[in-house]
């Protein structure tokens, strides 16, 4: 590991500094500013001729800002000379438009790839794709890394599988739903719902038995909540005797914490794959488990030319 360099864009630095005391290395010197006119300059303050660099920068919100600093971070290690440059992308923005839905839109998953690669990113790094088919669009190696298995102990620790029913919000989520619910032995339901328009949903109905169970709704990603506290709600109607939830990644835009403050949500589980502003820390529903030591291990194994997917054979049958 003496060839590392781990540098930091600004959308999540306790991530990175995290990732670099699992690994016993420093976090590289680097300097990220902004222009009064909103330009982003970069400056590596250290040498990277010859090693093989990550760059820690997830595409969340402000997601345009910070998918600059990662394509400007990635192009001034390139003309550094860096060995090679990988992506570690905790969240991948961009990714639910992932296909063309109606005439006329774009499928900007697909465009944000191209600008990675065509930056002088080597090889992608990230956790819990909206969608699996996202790795096909990058012309470089893509590790898809699951979150799963470090969300589930925190469950398993405080919930009676024998007990416990895992919910889909939606019929998208079911698959990793299933995978969840197989790690903890648990019941599987579904909840149908129609959306209208973009971040509204309706809940229609459950299927599957929740009535005198713990329930715990599990997704990849949690945006205006909407869904999530909807999914609440009618799971309380149902007669469900609690409910959390469990997400990836905690976005938690626009009316979010308000939605869960006033949810029936008892408890609301995340990573820190978005690095969560003050006033969502300040909610007490929400806790916050890190991924620094599995995004550690993964770059270790990829330095070392080892198996990434090891990581996970324990469990191999049930994410896959």
């Amino acid at each position: 590991m003496d060839n590392v360099r781990i540098i930091s864009g600004t959308a999540n630095m306790p991530l990175a500094q995290a990732i670099c005391r699992e690994l016993g290395r420093p976090l590289a010197k680097a300097t990220v500013k902004t222009f009064s006119d909103g330009e982003i300059s970069v400056d590596i303050q250290e040498s990277v001729r010859g090693f093989d660099v990550f760059v820690v920068q997830p595409t969340s919100p402000p997601a345009n800002h910070n998918l600059m600093e990662l394509l400007i971070l990635i192009d001034a290690l390139r003309r550094a000379s860096a060995r090679s440059i990988s992506a570690v992308i905790p969240y991948y923005g961009y990714a639910r438009q992932d296909r063309k839905v109606r005439p006329r839109v774009p499928i900007t998953a697909k465009l944000v790839a191209n600008l990675i690669t065509e930056a002088g990113a080597d090889r992608v790094l990230t956790i819990d794709l909206h969608a699996g088919q996202i790795q096909g669009f990058f012309d470089i190696p893509v590790d898809n890394l699951y979150a799963a298995p470090v969300l589930v102990e925190t469950i398993k620790n405080r919930f009676d599988s024998k007990n416990l029913v895992v919910v889909s919000p939606d019929a998208g989520g079911v698959e990793r739903a299933r995978a969840f619910a197989k790690m903890l032995d648990a019941g599987l339901a579904i909840i149908d719902k129609r959306r209208e328009q973009a971040n509204v949903s309706e809940v229609m109905n459950i299927v599957g038995d929740v009535e005198g169970f713990d329930t715990v709704l599990f997704d990849d990603m949690v945006d205006t909540a909407g869904t999530l506290t909807n999914a609440a709600k009618a799971l309380i109607e149902n007669g469900a005797k609690s409910v959390s939830a469990v997400a990836t990644h905690a976005v938690l835009s626009g009316p979010a914490v308000d939605r869960i403050n006033n949810s029936p949500l008892s408890s609301f589980f995340t990573s820190d794959t978005i690095e969560l502003q003050e006033q969502t820390t300040k909610c007490e529903k929400i806790k916050v488990l890190s991924i620094a030591p599995l995004l550690a291990k993964a770059i270790e194994r990829i330095q070392l030319r080892g198996s990434v997917s090891s990581l996970f054979n324990k469990n191999e049958n049930m994410l896959l």
